[in-house]
């Protein structure tokens, strides 16, 4: 009978151990001596439309595309005005809007003018309308801006056009003209120098592994080239030795590869990327020039299609640069392919898409253990409550010159801003535990944490992928901080993006919604 009786007892005591605890709480663990990577910026491009626009529209719109990408301050409710990014990335162009419709470039606003003239003096009033942005960057005080060049300029290239006539995979720029290209790129950053809009980083080459390619007569879409890994090699040389000449203190940032699985596989051309070039072994290795830090750049597209096939890419991505001591940025990304629909049909709306890009940034930072994350394009035109797959600020333009138009804030930006605007230069990525030990395919239809520390602060970054509002409780240890913390919230509703809240006590649980991210900033005493 005694021995029935403490049964029961132990199993009442063991039901309610287990059906007190909340089954939507999630335990993350943080340890201050377990970290990841550096954290070096949080970025966007201004290319096309941006020169229309910078020379053209109402300056209140302008203003406010800036304040919306650069600021770090707060309005009078506590709510971000801006996503404070890091990083700024300017397009050098090659020249192909002085051609106008005979550039081959059907779509005049992704045509780019040219700092070199035919005759080779230089007109510094070009591109206008991109540096209103670049230096607005610099004014907000973005700590990188980085210059990067789709083509050489024209007059540099075989067919004297922007982008290739064959589809040979061999690079348009003149076999005699290396040198040209180079001392052109360094005269660009040596000029803005002396004006004080210092680049930090230029990049010489776009994409090497596209063909670039537009039959005579048929229209082009941009400015490009192929390239060799061989001529990769080549031009970063002599860019390297025009850096130096020109005493200047730009770092070169390498090879911009179309799709991540080009740094460390695929065959071609352009192909294994990071062993290319920084291992010492090969012969196109460049592991000992000045300006060349052992740094490599890759653009997310086309690799997001499925978690699975996501999240293994970059961990080849990671494994591989780890092998040959180099880091990672992801420079580009856009939804340009189906995956961000996730086998949804008709329109998708914002909030998916945010929730989309935001879950390709958490998978780039933790499993492709990306120091860097830089987006392609801040603005194109679109609606702002639909497939919003290309921009974090949608355009609606005024007339077909591009001279006036509308600008609207997307979900996307405040995405973005849930990493850019708290996660600053410097902070280390922290490794995290969870108490649900699921998988990271797992986890990428779960709840999403990523977690940031520096002197200061810890930031936490949390993407709900669940139709369900979720709890997190913390678990850390080796921190000494403040109770009281401050919260960011956006949703899928209308003006609740990066919405600021403030609570007394983290230990009692972190809130959140449903479909919807929430950045923790936790500060340390």
């Amino acid at each position: 009978m005694f021995r029935s009786f403490s049964f029961l007892v132990f199993i009442l005591l063991f039901a309610t151990s287990v059906f007190s605890q909340d089954p939507k709480s999630l335990v993350i663990k943080i340890d201050a001596q377990k970290t990841a990577q550096r954290i070096d910026n949080f970025g966007a491009a201004g290319a096309w439309f941006s020169e229309g626009i910078g020379k053209n529209w109402p300056a209140e719109n302008r203003e406010q595309m800036a304040e919306w990408l650069f600021s770090k301050e707060m309005d009078k409710n506590g709510n971000p005005k801006g996503i404070g990014l890091s990083a700024w990335r300017f397009n050098i162009g090659g020249g192909t809007a002085e051609q106008g419709d005979s550039s081959g470039i059907s779509d005049f606003r992704k045509r780019v003018e040219s700092f070199l003239n035919p005759d080779g003096t230089y007109d510094w009033s070009k591109q206008s309308g991109y540096l209103w942005f670049t230096k607005k960057a610099k004014d907000y005080g973005v700590e990188n801006l980085i210059a990067f060049s789709n083509t050489p300029p024209v007059q540099f290239t075989k067919n004297g056009l922007g982008y290739k006539t064959e589809k040979d995979y061999v690079t348009n720029l003149k076999d005699d003209k290396y040198e040209a290209y180079a001392t052109f790129l360094a005269t660009v950053l040596k000029h803005f120098d002396e004006e004080g809009l210092h680049f930090d980083y230029i990049s010489p080459v776009n994409e090497p592994q596209w063909d670039w390619s537009h039959p005579v007569g048929s229209p082009a879409k941009q400015e490009g080239t192929p390239w060799k890994n061989e001529d990769i090699g080549r031009i970063t040389r002599e860019l390297n030795n025009a850096l130096i000449k020109n005493k200047l203190d730009s770092k070169i940032l390498i090879t911009e590869a179309a799709q991540l699985d080009y740094l460390y596989g695929k065959n071609g051309h352009a192909s294994r990327q990071i062993q290319a070039f920084f291992n010492p072994s090969n012969a196109t290795q460049l592991t000992n020039l000045k300006h060349l830090p052992k740094l490599i750049g890759g653009h997310s597209y086309f690799t997001d299609k499925g978690d699975s096939a996501r999240i293994a890419i970059r961990q080849h991505v990671a494994d591989t640069a780890r092998k040959y001591d180099v880091t990672f940025w992801q420079t580009e990304y856009s939804m340009l392919a189906d995956g961000y629909n996730e086998g949804k049909k008709g329109r998708i709306p914002a909030i998916d898409c945010a929730l989309f890009l935001s879950k390709v940034i958490h998978d780039d930072l933790v499993y492709g253990n990306a120091a860097a994350w830089q987006l392609w394009n801040s603005w194109e035109p679109g609606s702002a409550d639909f497939d919003t797959r290309y921009y974090v600020i949608a355009l609606k333009p005024a007339n077909k010159e591009y001279t006036d138009g509308e600008v609207t804030s997307t979900k996307n930006l405040w995405a973005l801003g849930h990493y850019s605007r708290f996660i600053r230069p410097g902070m280390q990525r922290m490794e995290i535990g969870r108490n649900d030990n699921l998988t990271p395919v797992q986890i990428a239809q779960d709840v999403m944490v990523t977690a940031y520390s520096n002197e200061k602060q810890v930031v936490l970054v949390a993407i709900n992928y669940t139709g369900n509002p979720r709890d997190l409780k913390l678990d850390l240890t080796g921190f000494k901080l403040k109770k009281e913390f401050e919260s960011y919230t956006t949703t899928a509703e209308k003006g609740v993006d990066m919405r600021f809240g403030k609570s007394k006590d983290w230990s009692k649980g972190i809130a959140v919604p449903a479909r919807g991210l929430v950045t923790v900033v936790l500060e340390k005493r």
